[in-house]
């Protein structure tokens, strides 16, 4: 054994020596300021005899918690995701508990609530020393990451080498707009981000626009897959199999991504080599973590859970991500409180289930996926795309411009810098593109500027019974009204509950800020006629309505239109952005209704709120006072990050429109990294101009420039392309 060897062999027994021994001093510690933790019998003993117990009980709590942790995490699987994280206190409790019965003599004793603080202290304390020890010297540390990328590298049977060509690491940050990525890294919010547009100038940043639906269902499945088409709304009802899909569902999503398979006939974005992360969609990736669509999935690999054993069989990872989940709900109720005492507004109730939702939204997936990223490129990956979805999830509840928000913006940040720095130290070179799937509107939820909700609404247009609060407040009064004058009848509450001949009720869905309402009883897509001779006051309701900025419904006549308040109708073909009801919604809109109405199953009446456009706030229809899903605001405009030595992602002054159009321009970055395409010039020093017109929807030119061909769809087109980075299936 050369000299090398040994002294990593001494290094390495000299660490456990450090380790277990802080350990031991932390357990005596422990040991005398807890009073339900003891180290000594009943008749007392002598410091030395008291030492070597704790030193004892610190070794067998080592060797548990090394050998037997990983078991029980992989035993635990099964248990939801959530559920996982709130029993690591109690596992580290309870393996304590089993390292204590180990001690000679019975000298060790604890109740089981203190067993779970004297656990988690210890983890904490041990992680802590290890990682101070391995990063004292910052030449050791780099020699220790490269000599374990090279055996990951051996071990998967990826030999690039640094001088190889790169891969690519694609990091969603869910929610995050342009404006308030580009305001974070001007305020010192991201400085890893500023550093990238700024000080090395290695990166440029441009916006793109989502299509109608701005969520991560429809965004996030177009970029993947290269196909959204066919999905709506974040949620829809068909009226073939009377079904909701919701992106969010497993069932749905997987059904979701089988549709796009099918229309690309293409496996997705990470087809080769690839690895999707914290994502509703695979991608056709073969390396999947907490992945939605494939969580109903059996098979080695295939479960959406899989991905937590590689992070939590390590129990100082668990009992970090643990303690930083205790401390996220607290600082949560902490700020809901604030919030009412301030009596901020717009506010939402966020007791409940929400402070748990939240933290393991912001702490836990974060900490799984974020390790999962950074193995993913020490094995040497082609291409990864991960979804940090704390910025989304916080800004529903807090607002996108709040201080909530922001702080998480921070923390996205260092996740970020950690990932450019171990990809100094993986077996092959990256490229890390930043991307967004839509951004965040601030506004009042549509119930609480108006007393009512849109099913409310609905409901009242339709003449049907509606909450008592509603009827109460002035927007349903005149709601009934307007039925009463419609039909020449009673108000609604004084018609009773039942009416047999009244027609079956609609079925009202949200999506943010977009509504769509759909009536089981009419067969196929109904037309405006239909529903003025069977309900004639419903769009006369809903289209003067002050909260509601536009409808979208078929018309036998004149085929689909748009209606808004004061008896505006224009039909869909000639719709014109900033004209008419699309004034205050800005370039795109026009051509993004175009293209929802040619989807099989979009619904009898599309409803989009109000967009005050000198705020830019919208009304969601949820409980959310940052929302996405429809037209208005920075929603629409999410972002793209990207190194400059690859291509721009248009060609300068037009703009980029619709994820599927991103899907391609990611491809086309795959291929570059291959190798099979060198870019005719180089990127743009100023970010990407909008087009004057606004151009977007379906069978628009593609715009990228000389580095894409012109006129393809979707994956499909590429399929066929040697470098296989758009393996088909089937």
């Amino acid at each position: 054994m050369g000299d090398g060897r040994w002294r990593t062999v001494g290094n390495a027994l000299m660490r456990v020596a450090v380790v277990w021994a802080v350990s031991t001093l932390t357990m005596l510690v422990l040991a005398g300021v807890l009073p339900e933790f003891r180290l000594q019998s009943d008749d007392g003993d002598s410091i030395t005899k008291t030492a070597f117990t704790a030193a004892w009980g610190a070794g067998a709590f080592g060797l548990l918690s090394a050998l037997v942790w990983p078991l029980l995490v992989r035993a635990l699987l099964i248990v939801p995701a959530l559920v996982l994280g709130l029993l690591v206190f109690f596992l580290n409790g309870s393996l304590l508990l089993v390292a204590l019965r180990l001690i000679p003599d019975g000298r060790g004793a604890a109740d089981p609530q203190t067993a779970v603080v004297v656990a988690a202290v210890m983890s904490a304390v041990a992680s802590a020393t290890s990682t101070a020890l391995a990063v004292r010297d910052d030449n050791a540390y780099r020699r220790r990451l490269s000599r374990l990328a090279d055996r990951r590298r051996r071990r998967s049977g990826h030999d690039h080498g640094r001088c190889g060509p790169p891969g690519i690491v694609f990091i969603q940050l869910d929610g995050v707009g342009h404006d308030i990525l580009a305001r974070a890294a001007d305020t010192g919010l991201m400085p890893t981000v500023a550093r990238w547009l700024t000080d090395d100038g290695s990166h440029r940043l441009t916006p793109w626009r989502t299509d109608w639906s701005s969520q991560t269902g429809a965004s996030q499945l177009g970029i993947l897959h290269g196909s959204n088409h066919d999905v709506p709304a974040f949620r829809w009802y068909e009226k073939e199999t009377g079904d909701v899909m919701v992106s969010s569902r497993p069932a749905s999503a997987l059904e979701l991504q089988r549709r796009a398979v099918a229309r690309t006939r293409d496996g997705g974005l990470l087809t080769v080599d690839g690895a999707s992360r914290g994502n509703l969609f695979s991608g056709g990736a073969d390396q999947l973590a907490l992945v939605l669509s494939m969580a109903a999935r059996r098979g080695k690999g295939r479960r959406s859970r899989a991905g937590y054993f590689a992070y939590f069989s390590d129990p100082a990872n668990a009992v970090r991500t643990a303690l930083s989940f205790v401390a996220e709900v607290c600082r949560e109720i902490g700020e809901s409180t604030r919030a009412r005492i301030r009596k901020d507004t717009p506010r939402i109730k966020r007791g409940g289930l929400y402070p748990f939702i939240r933290a393991f939204a912001t702490v836990v997936e974060r900490d799984v996926v974020v390790a999962a990223v950074m193995g993913d490129m020490f094995a040497g990956r082609t291409a990864v795309y991960a979804d940090l979805v704390a910025y989304d999830e916080v800004a529903h509840h807090s607002g996108p411009h709040s201080r909530d928000a922001e702080k998480l913006l921070g923390r996205l940040d260092r996740c970020l810098a950690l990932i450019a720095k171990v990809a100094e130290h993986t077996p092959r070179r990256y490229r890390i593109v930043l991307l967004s799937d839509h951004g965040q509107s601030p506004g009042e939820t549509f119930a609480g500027a108006y007393g009512l909700t849109l099913k409310d609404l609905v409901r009242a247009g339709c003449g049907l019974p509606v909450s008592r609060r509603a009827q109460r407040t002035r927007s349903g009064s005149e709601a009934r009204d307007a039925v009463r004058i419609a039909l020449h009848r009673r108000p609604v509450e004084e018609t009773g509950a039942e009416h047999r001949a009244e027609p079956s009720d609609p079925v009202v869905l949200a999506s943010g800020n977009l509504g769509l309402i759909s009536f089981p009883d009419i067969e196929g897509r109904a037309s405006r006629e239909q529903l003025d001779r069977s309900r004639p006051a419903l769009l006369g309701t809903l289209a003067n309505h002050p909260g509601i900025g536009f409808l979208l419904v078929r018309s036998e006549r004149h085929g689909a239109v748009v209606l808004s308040g004061g008896g505006t109708e224009v039909p869909v073909r000639e719709l014109r952005d900033g004209e008419g009801p699309l004034a205050p919604f800005g370039p795109g809109a026009a051509d993004a209704i175009r293209r929802t109405d040619t989807f099989p199953h979009v619904a009898d009446v599309m409803v989009n709120s109000m967009h005050d456009a000198a705020t830019g706030t919208v009304h969601a229809f949820e409980e959310q006072i940052g929302s996405h899903g429809g037209l208005g605001g920075a929603q629409s405009l999410p972002f793209l990050l990207w190194p400059t030595d690859l291509s721009s992602p248009v060609a300068d002054g037009t703009e980029l429109v619709g994820a599927e159009r991103v899907h391609r321009v990611l491809r086309r970055w795959l291929r570059e990294c291959a190798g099979r395409r060198t870019p005719a010039t180089r990127t743009p020093t100023t970010v990407v101009r909008y087009a004057a017109d606004g151009a977007g929807g379906a069978g628009r030119p593609d715009g990228a420039g000389p580095h894409e061909g012109a006129g393809r769809s979707g994956g499909a087109g590429l399929s066929g392309e040697a470098d296989g980075t758009a393996a088909t299936v089937g």
